[in-house]
């Protein structure tokens, strides 16, 4: 029977291969399966257990989180499940190749408290967009990429991976290709095309990607195409520099796309596209900031 090495790196293949997952996907499950199989010390399918799996769940809820204040919290269990889901898809794998091993069925998810919504507020997304020097090329550029963040609801890998000539701004939409490598089309405002053409015009170079990184490290023979933490780190500037206490990150402008539309009534099934969200469950978690009625009820009938 093949060892564990060899069928992990068959699985890995399988993922980014047929099932077409990002090469980052791939890396993360090839890190959860990594360290599963270093902490139940198994080299043969054979080997593998319930108990060493409710065994890594222990390990795993006794390991230190992040850090909220002066103190570390346990690990999330969200965070816990990646690595539990990680192995279920490797045994559905096996299934599938008709290797003998334990069944995937018997690994259950733990429960997760429902996921809470960082939102900010229109006055605060608007100073937030007004925020950066558009007298430079660098703040041309960070406008652009903030009301284009705002206009399509993009994840920031999404943003990151756009060329040039992804988007025609003589056309109000283009098509995006997002998690799962699956394409969706998102809309451009008028605010987005303006500045997204400022900022091109203004460009001087000749790099195929959207957005690129200026600077000291502008031209230090690598890649040029400004990267996540990078737009993750100018955000966390901007929402400084326009006075918001709380955190901001690319997602939460993503989250205020959603509720944005959502408020000004568009239905669930649109915003779920607009989203790239293959689930609409993972789409109704923007409904609970978004019912006017229960508000108009609230303000109706509750105690004065």
């Amino acid at each position: 029977m093949k060892d564990l090495v060899e069928l992990k790196r068959q699985f890995l293949e399988y993922l980014e291969i047929e099932r077409g997952r990002s090469v980052k996907t791939v890396e993360n499950y090839d890190r959860y399966l990594e360290r599963f199989f270093a902490f139940a010390k198994v080299k043969t399918v054979s080997q593998l257990s319930e108990t060493q799996i409710r065994e890594f769940r222990l390990h795993l809820n006794r390991q230190a989180g992040s850090k909220v204040g002066g103190r570390v919290e346990p690990m999330k269990r969200r965070t816990q499940n990646y690595y539990l889901i990680a192995l279920r898809a490797f045994l559905k794998f096996l299934r599938k190749r008709g290797i003998e091993a334990l069944s995937p069925e018997r690994i259950e998810l733990a429960k997760v408290p429902e996921r809470s919504i960082d939102l900010i507020t229109s006055a605060e997304l608007k100073r937030l967009l007004n925020a950066p020097d558009i007298k430079t090329l660098e703040g041309k550029r960070d406008r652009a990429i903030l009301e284009l963040l705002f206009s399509t609801g993009l994840r920031i890998s999404e943003l990151c991976g756009l060329s040039i000539d992804d988007v025609d701004l003589t056309r109000d939409e283009f098509s995006v290709r997002g998690k799962g490598d699956k394409v969706r089309v998102v809309f451009l405002s008028d605010a987005a095309k303006k500045y997204v053409q400022e900022y091109l015009t203004a460009r001087k170079d000749l790099e195929e990607a959207l957005f690129v990184r200026y600077g000291r490290k502008a031209h230090d023979g690598g890649d040029s195409r400004l990267q996540p933490r990078a737009i993750q780190r100018l955000i966390k500037f901007y929402a400084g520099k326009a006075g918001i206490t709380r955190k901001v990150t690319p997602h939460v402008i993503r989250h205020s796309f959603a509720t944005d539309l959502l408020s000004n009534g568009a239905d669930l099934r649109s915003v779920q596209a607009l989203l790239g969200h293959a689930n609409i469950g993972t789409t109704q978690v923007y409904t609970h900031v978004t019912d006017k009625h229960l508000r108009e009820v609230h303000k109706k009938f509750h105690g004065k």
